[in-house]
């Protein structure tokens, strides 16, 4: 039997790309719901092209627009709904959470209870509320997660069979992004247009934007420290402009294991949904050796890319601080994609958010869900007042 997939973000980089792996893989899958939150039109494509039983668009208006061309084919959710009673309506056995933000954190606890399977491709969720989102996995012995980014992806491989107290060190890679060879003194001219411009990897505004920052390097170490249950202080970052390694694992007895691949989304997202299994893949997803002549790392400059480092403090200090760290990150982008601040603002910003933050050691839900609207309403008061 085809497994049954709901996506969350399907007009997304992620979410076009997991329909293209689900296409080329139609006897394996079966898509039932499509989550976007815009982009109406591609939406509206990619149900002709999938026929899912229910789909979700955020605005109530544009929902009411394709209930009129689909009747009652299709069910239509909007936010009116919730994207939580959408996912759970579905029940599928994969729920790919790849929206960004923290809209995806309900339903994916709801997917643990019911004893499904999540494909983990938003970030803040495990940033903002790991401990939770970890608690609920474990109640459910049928419950799975698999990491579809592509650092936390390739150590989830790595790891696969190996006891946790082998493990040395965590080593993310990362490409440096679009500015690892402009200086700091050329940050204040810098435009939109350089910053967004990732030398591997095809993403959304906002992800390319923390990739110039370096702060989607700190958002993933607080990923794997709650994926993989290892300390702060045993993960590494490492920069690898070539993007063939993804990471590595370095074991107590020396040994290191790397996971290595071309720079295409469809390869670990093809990994969470046929996990334990490894489909067949196109020519296009194979390395050739034949062409890689260097493979070159070096450590991160974080008083170049402050954003590492104020992460790598919110990471240690651990409770709230990196639920306030996110949200902040997540409104100073879009003020600066928004032309309401520089580029150079957005870490001093993300900073002072937290400096105003009355930290909780181990917050609840209720209390992670009212810190996250605080620091962003915190967040939009800063950058409006420069």
């Amino acid at each position: 039997m085809r497994q049954t997939v709901t996506i969350l973000g399907s007009t997304g980089s992620v979410g076009v790309n997991a329909l293209r792996v689900i296409e080329e893989h139609a006897q394996e899958f079966k898509v039932v719901g499509l989550a976007a939150g815009s982009k109406m039109s591609v939406l509206k494509e990619q149900i002709d092209a999938f026929s899912p039983r229910s789909v979700y668009l955020k605005d109530a208006g544009s929902s009411a627009e394709l209930s009129k061309i689909y009747g009652k084919r299709i069910k239509i959710f909007s936010e009116k709904e919730g994207l939580g009673a959408f996912s759970a309506s579905l029940d599928s056995d994969i729920l790919l959470a790849a929206t960004s933000g923290t809209s995806a954190l309900l339903p994916v606890l709801d997917a643990f209870g019911r004893g499904r399977r999540v494909a983990l491709a938003n970030k803040e969720i495990l940033v903002m509320a790991g401990k939770l989102v970890m608690r609920k996995l474990k109640e459910n012995p049928q419950a799975s997660l698999i990491p579809v980014d592509s650092e936390h992806n390739a150590i989830f491989q790595c790891l696969e069979g190996s006891p946790k107290d082998s493990v040395e060190k965590i080593i993310l890679t990362g490409s440096g992004g679009p500015l690892r060879e402009i200086s700091e003194e050329r940050f204040v001219d810098l435009t939109k247009e350089v910053v967004v411009n990732h030398p591997r990897w095809k993403m959304g505004k906002k992800i390319s934007v923390d990739s110039a920052t370096l702060m989607n390097k700190g958002l993933e170490i607080i990923e794997a420290a709650w994926l993989f249950d290892v300390p702060i202080d045993k993960i590494q970052v490492l920069i690898h402009p070539e993007a063939v390694i993804h990471s590595m694992v370095e074991f107590k007895d020396g040994s290191v294991l790397a996971q290595l691949g071309v720079t295409d989304m469809r390869l670990p997202i093809q990994h969470a949904l046929s996990f334990p299994r490894r489909l067949p893949s196109s020519l296009s997803m194979k390395l050739d050796f034949s062409q890689i002549s260097n493979l070159t790392f070096s450590l991160p400059n974080r008083k170049k890319f402050p954003c590492l480092e104020i992460a790598y403090q919110a990471a240690i200090r651990s409770g709230s601080a990196p639920c306030v760290l996110s949200a902040a990150d997540e409104v100073a982008v879009v003020a600066y994609l928004d032309d309401q601040i520089g580029f150079q603002q957005i870490p001093a910003i993300i900073e002072k958010v937290l400096s105003h933050h009355h930290h909780v050691a181990n917050p609840d839900l209720s209390e992670i869900q009212s810190i996250h609207r605080w620091a962003i309403e915190e967040t939009k008061k800063l950058c409006q007042v420069r």
